[in-house]
C-alpha cells in the first residue's frame, strides 16, 4: 500500500511541478510582451509631450535619440536629468529643458521648457503638479492659454523686472484666486533661460567661434 501511496504522491507532486514551470513560463512571457507595449506606449507619450514644445518644422530628427544627461540644480533638480537636443540639418535649432518650480502652492510643479537656440522661448509644457484644480491647475494648457503666454519671451523680452506676475510689477497675469502658482512658474521658466544663457554653448554643442 505504502509505495502506491508514494507513487501517487510522487506524480502528483510531477504534475504539480509541470503546471507550476508553464505558470511561471506564461507569466513571464505575457509581462515581458507587456513591458516592451508599455514602453513603446510611454516613448509615443515623450514624443507627443515634447512635439507640443516646438513648432512643426524646426527640427527633423528625434528628439529622445538626442539627450543630453543633465546636473543642474539650477533647474530645481537633486539628481541628473534628460534634456532633449532638436536639431535641423544636422545643426543645433532648440534644446528642451526639464525644469521643477519647488514652490508651486501645494508642492513641486514639474515642467518642459523648450529654448531655440537664439535664446527664445519656443514653449512650456506642465508635466505634474497637485495645485488646487479650478484655480492654480489653469497652468495647464488643457486648463487655459496661460502658459501659452511664454512663447516667443526671452531672458531680456521682458527685461529683468518683468519677469514676474502683475500683482509684483511683472508682465505675466496671475490667476484670479491663485498667485503663488504662476508666480512659481514664472520664476522656474526664467531660472531656465539664465541657465541656458550660462551654458548654451555646451549645451548645444558649440564651438567658441559660434556662440
Amino acid at each position: 500500500m505504502l509505495p502506491e501511496i508514494s507513487r501517487s504522491m510522487l506524480k502528483n507532486a510531477l504534475v504539480l511541478g509541470l503546471f507550476a514551470i508553464g505558470t511561471v513560463g506564461s507569466v513571464a512571457l505575457l509581462q515581458q510582451g507587456t513591458a516592451t507595449r508599455i514602453a513603446a506606449a510611454e516613448r509615443e507619450a515623450q514624443v507627443r509631450a515634447l512635439a507640443e514644445i516646438l513648432p512643426a518644422g524646426s527640427y527633423d530628427n528625434h528628439l529622445l535619440d538626442n539627450r543630453i544627461e543633465l546636473n543642474a540644480p539650477e533647474l530645481g533638480h537633486r539628481s541628473p536629468q534628460s534634456a532633449y537636443l532638436a536639431l535641423k540639418g544636422e545643426q543645433p535649432s532648440a534644446l528642451i529643458l526639464p525644469v521643477t518650480a519647488p514652490d508651486g502652492y501645494s508642492g513641486a510643479i514639474h515642467l518642459l521648457v523648450g529654448i531655440f537656440a537664439d535664446g527664445r522661448l519656443a514653449g512650456v509644457r506642465v508635466l505634474g503638479h497637485r495645485e488646487t484644480p479650478g484655480l492654480g491647475d489653469k497652468i495647464e494648457l488643457a486648463k487655459s492659454d496661460w502658459v501659452r503666454s511664454f512663447e516667443g519671451k526671452s531672458l531680456n523680452n521682458p527685461g529683468e523686472d518683468g519677469w514676474a506676475v502683475k500683482k509684483d510689477r511683472g508682465e505675466f497675469d496671475q490667476f484670479a484666486g491663485a498667485t503663488i502658482t504662476p508666480r512659481a512658474v514664472v520664476k522656474a521658466v526664467h531660472g531656465a533661460l539664465r541657465y541656458f544663457d550660462k551654458h548654451r554653448a555646451q549645451l548645444l554643442g558649440l564651438a567658441e567661434d559660434e556662440q
